[in-house]
């Protein structure tokens, strides 16, 4: 039953997370709504909706540490496995004016997030400090795009254009988001009881589950969507996806939670995840800034250190959670 619990919540995740963000772009384009915004904020928190709901409902029912194994493994995830899976595919080319933005958005993301992390305990105040941050962002963002269409702008754009939209009536995209919005949910209650489950039958702290099965299972509608886009040739695309993730799940997953439940960071998560965190981002940072390709041999380090990276937490690597 265990098992049945995390592979449904899986499919439901995939299947409602990719009902919502059609949906609702298909509908944000019927009221012309801008490319620009629906692919900042449609997009961006749609492929993040996974991890949104799978948290909040973690730290609901008292599994904090499972949110917080959640939102690291994912950012963590997106980096080495998604960016490493599309640059095996077709190596990740991308001008620094392109993502300057955003990678800075998600380099200081992360390290605001550890700073608030190190003190072992996020708030409600650091949370709405954190939500705050991300409306600032998006705001400003929308502004200067509007106002400057630089190349940062297109690549917000094409996230859009590589949603495939719904030819079909309002109230039926209505239906099909509504029905998506409840997937999600769902998915996200199965998954959490199936990962609590499996983390007592295995004597497993819940946050390595978090950091692992939770963290690949909530970060496959991006997977999927950057391997389509990689295959495409559209590694803006992947890249834009990846940074949008982060910033999303760094600043509203965190924020949202801590709202709900004080989010703890102990042990292992300080000792060991946030440095790996913050290693990985600085990896990338260099590569999206320092105008360096991601070639396929690239790609392949990238996906064996995430598989280093995990195999890791079940060795019991950087010590044994309180």
């Amino acid at each position: 039953m265990t098992y049945f619990l995390i592979i449904a919540g899986f499919a439901l995740l995939l299947f409602g997370g990719e009902a919502v963000v059609r949906g609702a772009v298909s509908l944000a384009q019927r009221l012309g709504v801008s490319p620009l915004v629906v692919g900042l904020t449609i997009v961006g928190f749609g492929t993040s909706l996974p991890e949104m709901v799978v948290s909040v409902n973690a730290a609901l029912v008292g599994s904090p540490g499972l949110a917080v194994g959640n939102v690291i493994g994912s950012n963590i995830a997106n980096m080495l496995l998604i960016m490493g899976t599309a640059a095996i595919i077709a190596p990740i080319t991308v001008k620094p004016a392109v993502v300057r933005r955003d990678t800075a958005a998600m380099a200081g993301g992360t390290l605001i997030y550890i700073g608030f992390g190190m003190t072992g305990l996020i708030v409600l105040w650091q949370g709405a400090v954190m939500l705050a941050v991300l409306s600032a962002y998006i705001a400003f963002t929308v502004w200067h795009d509007n106002k400057t269409k630089d190349a940062g702008t297109e690549m917000h754009r094409e996230e859009t254009e590589e949603i495939e939209l719904i030819p079909l009536r309002t109230i039926s995209i209505c239906g099909i988001v509504v029905t998506g919005l409840f997937a999600v949910v769902i998915g996200a209650e199965w998954l959490v009881t199936g990962a609590t489950r499996l983390a007592k039958d295995f004597g497993v702290p819940e946050e390595v589950i978090g950091l692992t099965v939770v963290a690949i299972g909530t970060s496959l509608p991006e997977l999927a969507t950057s391997i389509v886009a990689a295959y495409r040739g559209h590694s803006d695309f992947c890249v834009g996806n990846v940074l949008g993730s982060n910033i999303f799940n760094l600043f509203g997953i965190t924020g949202v939670t801590a709202l709900l439940a004080p989010l703890p960071f102990l042990g292992k998560i300080v000792d060991f995840d946030l440095w790996v965190l913050l290693g990985v981002t600085a990896m990338l940072t260099v590569f999206m800034l320092g105008n360096i390709r991601m070639v396929r041999s690239v790609g392949l380090a990238f996906v064996i250190g995430y598989i280093v990276y995990v195999a890791a937490q079940f060795l019991g690597v950087g010590g044994a959670m309180p």
